[in-house]
């Protein structure tokens, strides 16, 4: 059974900093597209950032320069840090896997979600 659990996130002033992570299971994670997306209230989803199996990564426009994401191959583990983070980053924010095999679809399995919140 696949698992994708992300844990870090929560309420941050304009300007703070958050650190998110995903634990992947049930999946040979070093062979898998790993990602970050947002979902706010009354907006469509929205891919933040991810990390090919080999390490490349792309970010969405609106988060260049203020966010990084990284994987640990050997934990099974992908990580957001997230700094400079305004209102608008406010959303919940999930964790994707897509195996490299499968490029059309968005993703293969999702986290179910974790709410970062910022706002003073």
């Amino acid at each position: 059974q696949v698992q994708l659990v992300e844990s870090g996130g929560g309420l941050v002033q304009p300007g703070g900093s958050l650190r998110l992570s995903c634990v992947a299971s049930g999946i040979t994670f070093s062979i898998y597209e790993m990602g970050w997306y947002r979902q706010a209230p009354g907006k469509q989803r929205e891919l933040v950032a991810r990390i090919s199996s080999g390490g490349g990564t792309n970010y969405a426009d609106s988060v260049k320069g203020r966010f990084t994401i990284s994987r640990d191959n050997a934990k099974n583990t992908v990580i957001l840090q997230m700094n400079s983070l305004k209102p608008e980053d406010s959303a919940v924010y999930f964790c994707t896997a897509r195996d490299r095999r499968t490029p059309l679809v968005a993703y293969n399995f999702r986290g179910q979600g974790t709410q970062v919140t910022v706002s003073s």
